[in-house]
This record gives C-alpha cells, sequence and structure tokens, in this order.
C-alpha cells in the first residue's frame, strides 16, 4: 500500500456519526519529509471522526515515543509523546478562499465534490508539534541535572571565556549611544 493511501479516508461512504480509525507511525513515515531533529519514533494516533452533514469533527489522540539528543549536551533522550488535537473540515464550494480567509487552525475546507480526507500531513504536523521545542535532559531525585557533567563543564569554561573578551568586543564604542535621547 503507497504511503499516501495508507493514510486518507474515503468519507463519501460514511455514515453520519462516529467513526474510529487507528494508525501506527514509525520512522519510514517521516522519509518522504527529509531529516527529523529525532528517530525512533513509535507513535500510535487514533482518530475519532464524527460525521455530520456539511462538516466532520476530528479528534486525533497522539501516543508514543522518540529518540532526540539533549540540546544542552548532546546526550540521547528519551521522549513520551502524548497530545490531543481537534480539526473541524468544513465542505464548500470555493475551498481554496476560504481556507486562505480562515484566521482559525483548527478549520480546514475541502470542496462538496472531494470523496477523501488525507490525514498524512495533519499526522506529521501533530507529531512535531508533541515534541517540546526545548528538549533537555530532566533532573534526578536530588535535583541534580542528568546531562553529561563534563560538557556542562566545558560550557562553564567557555561562558567564563566569553565573559572575560566582552571587555574587547566590536560593540565597545557603540555603549555611548545607548539611551540617548
Amino acid at each position: 500500500m503507497s504511503h499516501r493511501r495508507e493514510y486518507e479516508i474515503a468519507f463519501v461512504g460514511l455514515k453520519p456519526g462516529i467513526h474510529v480509525y487507528e494508525y501506527r507511525v514509525d520512522d519510514k513515515f517521516f522519509a518522504p519529509y527529509g531529516k527529523q531533529d529525532f528517530s525512533n519514533c513509535d507513535a500510535n494516533i487514533k482518530l475519532s471522526l464524527d460525521k455530520k452533514n456539511g462538516f466532520m469533527q476530528l479528534r486525533f489522540d497522539i501516543d508514543g515515543a522518540v529518540e532526540a539528543t539533549c540540546d544542552r549536551c548532546g546526550n540521547p533522550l528519551h521522549l513520551q509523546l502524548w497530545d490531543e488535537f481537534n480539526i473541524i473540515v468544513k465542505m464548500v464550494d470555493e475551498p481554496d478562499t476560504m481556507n486562505e480567509q480562515e484566521d482559525d487552525p483548527d478549520v480546514y475546507y475541502i470542496s462538496r465534490g472531494e470523496s477523501h480526507l488525507y490525514l498524512s500531513g495533519w499526522i506529521y504536523e501533530f507529531i512535531n508539534l508533541s515534541i517540546p521545542l526545548q528538549k533537555i535532559c530532566g533532573e534526578d531525585e536530588k535535583g541534580k541535572s542528568k546531562c553529561n557533567a563534563e560538557v556542562l563543564e566545558k560550557l562553564k569554561q567557555m561562558e567564563e571565556g566569553t565573559k572575560k573578551d566582552d571587555k574587547n568586543t566590536v560593540w565597545k564604542g557603540l555603549d555611548q549611544f545607548k539611551n540617548l535621547e
């Protein structure tokens, strides 16, 4: 089955009401999107599609884990994924115009003649949104960072060296222009 077809729903034949779909996402899913900031993705997506007349309510429940690297020390980091996202899909005559004008990112428009929902773009976006922007090793039970101690020490030395070098920067002469009024 092609990557695209695996993540599409033919909603035309569905009766009004709630329909549940489950998807398993791994690293192969992300191959068409290029290199990611994480690896070893093992995510489960549960989609509840509530079909109504003229629109559908979609609820994506994301659960799983990915491997990333700590932004501070570079250690491998195991991150849990857990999040939920809701989208309302409305069927209209001019979906492109409506999507351009819509301010709410949780509302999406499709053509009345459309027969399939393509989920892979939303799944990609929701998994990426489930990953914290700042990925840092946590703290142990004593409140001490689990980051690599050698790397933290080197960063501290580099920071102290930068403070010493601040006296001879190219910006030194610009101090005279501060607070001029």
